[in-house]
């Protein structure tokens, strides 16, 4: 088993034609980046647009994703929910199908104290006594995960391992590895400056299509070879750009259609498509970064 460190793909959640879940890519899609070499995944998060599913079909993902992965790398799954019952079930579901570990964003849409978010999380994360993350990402949730509130949560959730980081205060990475808590950074523009303060690797979605990028950051971090890691970051930040330029989620599905000839769809509305002449514009300018079709990558020859 691979340690919680690395790259941790964002995991898209493909979809077919008729907008449900496509286990087939999804399959393909998580063969292809364990093939490339990353450490794990963080499932049915914000690339994989778990707020748009159902909840029987982030229990399904969750399904396909242990299924597949079959003990190899970590799976985090991501079970945040509106409210600490579904949030709660979700995260029992995921221990119960062999997810290694499990996420959650804190309670959004309505404003909580911070006493409320801890009880949230203490629910969520008994309920499956798996090793935790916080997924702290205030510009979708309207939560800041604060130095403070972040103390509150660690003294009473036991099972507490780490966070993703998508927060803009970049100088909190610091703060959390002088918690002693393993940090990903949320924005894969940023691995190589965040490995540098604390960071124990980086989440986000566009490594997903292109998870290559950013293992051969981690691999350069690794051996120490700092300009090896820059250079590498220079060419994975141009990615992300294009990516976030595109929008991610249908971005991300488009160059995964391309690169291993199976459809992985579009973002489920209301993201919007991806399609015709900016398609095209979008998966050249990706070519042009040298990333092209890697069927050999994909299916293992």
């Amino acid at each position: 088993m691979t340690p919680y460190e690395g790259i941790f793909p964002a995991i898209v959640t493909p979809m077919s034609p008729d907008g449900k879940l496509n286990e087939a890519a999804f399959r393909e899609v998580m063969e292809f980046n364990i093939r490339a070499g990353v450490g794990g995944f963080w499932v049915a998060g914000g690339n994989g647009e778990s707020v748009l599913l159902s909840d029987e079909e982030n229990m399904r993902i969750a399904e396909i994703a242990s299924d597949q992965n079959n003990g190899r790398i970590n799976n985090i799954m991501h079970v945040g929910a509106p409210t600490t019952e579904r949030a709660a079930n979700l995260a029992a579901h995921a221990a119960k199908v062999g997810a290694e570990a499990i996420c959650c964003v804190p309670p959004f849409f309505y404003g909580q104290t911070d006493e409320a978010i801890v009880e949230h999380y203490k629910t969520v994360a008994a309920a499956a006594d798996l090793p935790f993350y916080v997924y702290n990402l205030p510009q979708s949730t309207g939560v800041e995960i604060t130095v403070e509130l972040m103390q509150k949560i660690q003294d009473q959730v036991p099972q507490l391992a780490g966070l993703k980081h998508s927060s803009i205060n970049f100088s909190n990475v610091r703060e959390w590895e002088k918690m002693g808590l393993s940090c990903f950074i949320g924005s894969s523009m940023l691995m190589v400056p965040a490995l540098s303060i604390g960071a124990v690797g980086c989440i986000d979605g566009p490594p997903c299509a292109a998870p290559e990028l950013w293992v051969n950051i981690w691999k350069c971090w690794q051996k120490g070879d700092l300009q090896g890691a820059m250079d590498a970051q220079q060419k994975a930040s141009s990615f992300t750009e294009i990516m976030r330029e595109a929008g991610v989620h249908s971005g991300t599905k488009a160059v995964l259609t391309e690169r291993l000839g199976i459809d992985c769809g579009s973002g489920r509305l209301p993201n919007p498509p991806l399609t015709g002449t900016r398609r095209e514009n979008i998966l050249q300018r990706v070519s042009d970064l040298g990333i092209g079709e890697t069927m050999s990558l994909a299916s293992g020859d």
